[in-house]
């Protein structure tokens, strides 16, 4: 299995890197390395590492890094996504699968029938999950949890950039051309509604917006699956 740690500092030529918190106690506790032990060290930004561990306290690990290098295992599409998070006991699963699939951004998202706002707290452990999912799945971004907005605070802002919108809600009419024409785009955003969906006034704004419906089929699904479902097809 291979070993992977986050480092922010990376040196790009090699040197001396010291892993402390998290992932001191990740690589010292949980998988129990070994002075002498190889490891790759990714820094969040695109570069990663070979190491070696030369030494180890209860608290630090010391490592000798080669250059880096910049291996590209991002999608070619940047996708945006804004999502009315489920409860927090499934955040965790939905932060994962799109920091997995190369989901670029994402933006909490409280709605009109958002029942709690996540808190300070649950994004400070879900940014935590994004290291984790890439440590796991070889991605060497770290996928962007912003802030907190609201649903019309997102719509206005997407329609700033240069990027094709898409709202998941179905429609009757549905430009079913330019959803298969979607993988021309290079630059997408996505939103993903609460439980009980978007609202109608919701739904016209985002159209204001310039966003188009995305429906996801004749089923409902949770907002973790639509989520991961919409990250599929656009990646």
């Amino acid at each position: 299995m291979t070993r992977r740690y986050y480092c922010s500092n990376l040196p790009s030529n090699g040197g001396n890197i010291v892993l402390v918190d998290a992932e001191a106690q990740h690589a010292i506790r949980v998988m129990r390395v070994k002075t002498g032990e190889s490891i790759t060290l990714f820094d969040g930004k695109g570069s990663e590492a070979e190491a070696v561990i030369d030494s180890i306290t209860r608290r630090e690990c010391f490592c000798s890094t080669q250059p880096t290098t910049q291996p590209d295992r991002e999608p070619q599409v940047s996708l945006h996504m804004g999502v009315a998070l489920p409860k927090p006991d499934r955040c965790r699963e939905l932060v994962e699968r799109l920091t997995e699939i190369g989901v670029k951004t994402l933006t909490p998202i409280v709605a009109a029938r958002t029942q709690r706002e996540p808190s300070a707290s649950l994004l400070e452990k879900l940014r935590r999950t994004v290291t984790e999912a890439c440590k796991q799945s070889g991605r060497n971004h770290l996928m962007e949890i912003q802030d907190t907005v609201t649903s019309s605070q997102f719509f206005a802002s997407a329609a700033h950039q240069d990027q094709l919108r898409w709202i998941a809600h179905p429609a009757d009419d549905v430009d079913h051309v330019a959803i298969a024409n979607r993988d021309d785009a290079t630059n997408c955003c996505a939103a993903v509604g609460p439980e009980g969906g978007w609202t109608e006034d919701e739904v016209a704004l985002a159209m204001q917006h310039g966003f188009q419906c995305l429906p996801l089929g004749n089923r409902i699904y949770r907002i973790e699956t639509a989520a991961v479902v919409i990250a599929a097809r656009m990646l």
